[in-house]
C-alpha cells in the first residue's frame, strides 16, 4: 500500500513541478518592441523589430516575429536597443579614497581591508549593470581574490552585476607597481604575486587557476627590470594550458614592444609605445586596451599641469592605435568616481576621450560591444542580438550611432532576460 502511495505521490508531484516550470517558462517569455536595433558589429540600424527572449536567451529577432499569447511586451518603440556595454579593463574592488590617501591607490590597498573591497566591487558591480555594462574584465588590484568572490555572487544570484572575468593576483617583477622599501617588503602582498624566475612565474599562474581566476594578469615594466619577450612568451604559453588568456600592462616602449611581440591577447594603457610596436601588435593579434581618461578624472589624481599633459599623450596614443588599425576594446581604469555619480556613470564618460580623439561613433560602439566581447572570449554567448545568445539587452532614447553620447543616459537594461532596470 506504502509503495503504491509513494509511486502514486511521486507522479503527482512530478506532474505538479513540471506543470509549474511550463508555466514559469510562459512567465518568461519577453517580447520587446524595438524602435531602432543596433547591430554593432555592422554598425547598422533597422527599424521596428521584435526580440522574442525566453528564459535567459534570445530566441528570436525580426519584424515579423509573431508575439506568443501570455507573453509580457516591453515596449521601447520609441528607443534605440542594442547589446550591454563592455569594459575591458576595470577595477571594481578598488575604490581610491581621494582624501584620506591623497590619491593614492597604494596607500588606499593597505587602509581598506579586502572584506571591505569586496563590499565596495559589490556596490561597483551593480552600478556598472545599471549604466549598461553587461560584461567587464576585472584586471587584479583586488587583494586577496576579493573580485573572485564578487563574481561568484554574482553567478549564484545572490547579488546583480555584469559578467565578470576576472584576473586574481596581478603577476609581476618584484615589487609590481609599488616602490617598496627593505623593511616592509610585505606591503606589495597580496596585491601583486611576485614573479621573477619561470618556475615563480608558473606558480603564479597556476595558483591564480586554482583560486578562480578566468584571465592573466601581468605588469611588464614598472620596475627598472622587465619582463623579456621570452618572459612573456613563457607565461603565455603556461596560461593557455589552463585555458587562459593574458593581458598585459605596459608602461614604456620597451614594455610594450615585449609584450606585443610575445603575442599576449592584450595589451593595456600602452603608454610608450611606438607605431612601429602598434604594427607588431596587429600583426600578432594583439587587442589594444587604451584606457584614456577624461579630464574631469585626470584633475583628481594629478594637478593640472600633469593632467593636461596625460590627456593629451593619451588621446594622442589612442588616435596612433585607431589609425593603425589595431583592433580596440573600450576599457576606463576607473579606480574613483566623478562627484554625483557612481563608478558605472563615472565609467561611461571614457566615451569623451574618443571623442576627441576622432573616433566616429559607429568605431566607439565597436569598440564598446564586439571587439570587447571577442577580446574576453564571450562572443559566443553575448554581446549581439541574435538567437541562442544570453539577452543582455540596453535601450537608450537617443540613436548611439549618430550621437554617441546617448550611451551615458541608458533608460533599459536587461541581463540574462531579467530586467534590471527601466526607465520608461
Amino acid at each position: 500500500m506504502c509503495r503504491l502511495f509513494c509511486f502514486a505521490l511521486s507522479i503527482g508531484t512530478v506532474l505538479s513541478v513540471t506543470a509549474g516550470a511550463q508555466n514559469n517558462q510562459a512567465a518568461r517569455t519577453i517580447a520587446i518592441r524595438a524602435g531602432v536595433l543596433v547591430d554593432p558589429e555592422q554598425g547598422t540600424a533597422s527599424r521596428n523589430q521584435v526580440i522574442l527572449v525566453q528564459d535567459t536567451k534570445i530566441v528570436s529577432v525580426g519584424a515579423n516575429v509573431e508575439i506568443p499569447s501570455g507573453a509580457t511586451v516591453i515596449d521601447l518603440s520609441r528607443s534605440t536597443v542594442l547589446p550591454g556595454l563592455f569594459d575591458a579593463h576595470t577595477h571594481l574592488c578598488m575604490d581610491v579614497n581621494l582624501k584620506r590617501d591623497a590619491a593614492s591607490y597604494f596607500l588606499t590597498t593597505l587602509r581598506d581591508p579586502d572584506s571591505y573591497r569586496a563590499v565596495q566591487g559589490v556596490a561597483n558591480a551593480r552600478s556598472m549593470l545599471e549604466a549598461g555594462f553587461t560584461s567587464v574584465r576585472d584586471v587584479g588590484n583586488e587583494g586577496n581574490y576579493a573580485c573572485t568572490s564578487v563574481r561568484a555572487g554574482i553567478e549564484s544570484g545572490l547579488i546583480p552585476g555584469p559578467t565578470m572575468i576576472t584576473a586574481g593576483r596581478i603577476i609581476a617583477p618584484y615589487g609590481g607597481q609599488f616602490q617598496l622599501q627593505p623593511d616592509k617588503p610585505q606591503l606589495g602582498e597580496p596585491e601583486y604575486f611576485f614573479a621573477d624566475s619561470r618556475d615563480e612565474m608558473q606558480k603564479a599562474i597556476r595558483q591564480n587557476a586554482h583560486f578562480g581566476a578566468t584571465v592573466i594578469k601581468i605588469v611588464v615594466d614598472d620596475q627598472p627590470y622587465i619582463y623579456s619577450e621570452d618572459d612573456i612568451r613563457f607565461i603565455v604559453q603556461e596560461a593557455a594550458r589552463a585555458g587562459l588568456k593574458v593581458a598585459a600592462h605596459v608602461w614604456t616602449a620597451a614594455g610594450a614592444h615585449n609584450a606585443a611581440a610575445a603575442g599576449v591577447a592584450s595589451l593595456e594603457h600602452l603608454n610608450g609605445i611606438t607605431d612601429a610596436d602598434l604594427e607588431v601588435a596587429k600583426q600578432h593579434g594583439v587587442t589594444a586596451v587604451f584606457t584614456p581618461f577624461p579630464m574631469a578624472s585626470l584633475r583628481q589624481l594629478r594637478d593640472d599641469d600633469e593632467a593636461r599633459k596625460e590627456y593629451a599623450d593619451e588621446i594622442s596614443r589612442l588616435r596612433s592605435g585607431h589609425r593603425v588599425g589595431l583592433p580596440i576594446a573600450f576599457g576606463t581604469d576607473a579606480i574613483s568616481e566623478l562627484p554625483g555619480m557612481s563608478r558605472g556613470e563615472t565609467s561611461v564618460q571614457w566615451i569623451d576621450s574618443y571623442i576627441e580623439a576622432g573616433f566616429s561613433a559607429k568605431d566607439v560602439v565597436k569598440a564598446m560591444i564586439p571587439t570587447a566581447a571577442k577580446l574576453l572570449g564571450v562572443d559566443k554567448e553575448r554581446g549581439a542580438i541574435r538567437p541562442q545568445l544570453a539577452a543582455d539587452i540596453i535601450a537608450t532614447t537617443g540613436n548611439p550611432l549618430e550621437d554617441i553620447t546617448a550611451l551615458k543616459h541608458v533608460s533599459f537594461v536587461m541581463k540574462n532576460g531579467r530586467v534590471i532596470r527601466t526607465d520608461r
